[in-house]
């Protein structure tokens, strides 16, 4: 059965998460009624990492399998037809061997959050940003984003309803920049790791908001870590400022099958 790995862009805004649901509007709802129009077959995705309502992805990546094997550029184009007007494009689609799997295959994912960092608000990317009217620093933000590298218990920056086995995870980057191009001011987070827990990103990026605007020192941030209190962590910050921005896999010889 030929196996399909797509590479998936999206707008998280007018949907509740990428899993499929009974009653509301997904990703993963969306792009298999596509499969459904176009080919007539019951498919079912697999993704590499399940996003939240209003989080969006530029580079998300999925399988699926079909009975029949189509042209690459055929699967592309005839889901994206059938997906429009709503805001998901499949970017690319190739034949991938029966040893990928989106999701156990992955060995990185990387995320990105941004904060729209002036007094006046966003007037064109209100629902992908995180608009903060007080003055960040985000040098002092950096900082303190170090503290929380390497492998550690991160039961502070879970939610409580997070489903994973363990809260051990290795935090290989979270990196915060200033953007500014004339009153346009952002301050970017970037992220990556094996995996995460769920609202891991957007606990540290609240967390690290409050070490912007002086309210957490590095010491602070480093203190929240382990203390393993999800109370003493800064504000959740809003879903519309994440996006899924990538995941990186292994060369297809060194994959091992599952």
């Amino acid at each position: 059965m030929p196996r399909y790995k797509l590479v998936i862009e999206y707008d998280g805004a007018p949907f509740c998460g990428w899993q499929r649901q009974a009653e509301d509007a997904t990703v993963q709802g969306a792009i298999e009624a596509a499969v459904k129009r176009f080919s007539g077959e019951e498919a079912r995705l697999t993704c590499a990492g399940r996003t939240d309502a209003g989080v969006h992805a530029i580079h998300q990546v999925a399988h699926l399998d079909l009975a029949k094997e189509w042209r690459t550029d055929t699967v592309r184009d005839a889901l994206n037809a059938h997906l429009r007007p709503l805001p998901v494009a499949i970017v690319s689609a190739e034949n991938i061997g029966p040893g990928f799997d989106a999701r156990h295959s992955a060995i990185r994912r990387h995320y990105r959050y941004r904060i729209f960092n002036r007094r006046s608000p966003p007037a064109l990317t209100r629902a992908h940003v995180w608009h903060v009217p007080w003055a960040l620093d985000a040098e002092a933000m950096h900082a303190a984003a170090q503290g929380l590298l390497g492998r550690h218990d991160f039961t502070a920056f879970r939610a409580a309803e997070c489903q994973a086995n363990s809260p051990i995870r290795t935090l290989e980057q979270l990196d915060v920049a200033k953007v500014t191009m004339g009153v346009f001011e952002e301050i970017v987070i970037t992220t990556s790791a094996r995996s995460f827990l769920h609202h891991q990103v957007r606990a540290m990026a609240g967390t690290l908001m409050m070490a912007g605007c002086g309210r957490f020192s590095a010491a602070d941030v480093v203190d929240i870590l382990a203390s393993r209190d999800r109370a003493r962590c800064g504000p959740m910050a809003p879903a519309q400022g994440l996006t899924f921005v990538g995941v990186d896999y292994l060369p297809e010889g060194e994959r091992t099958e599952k």
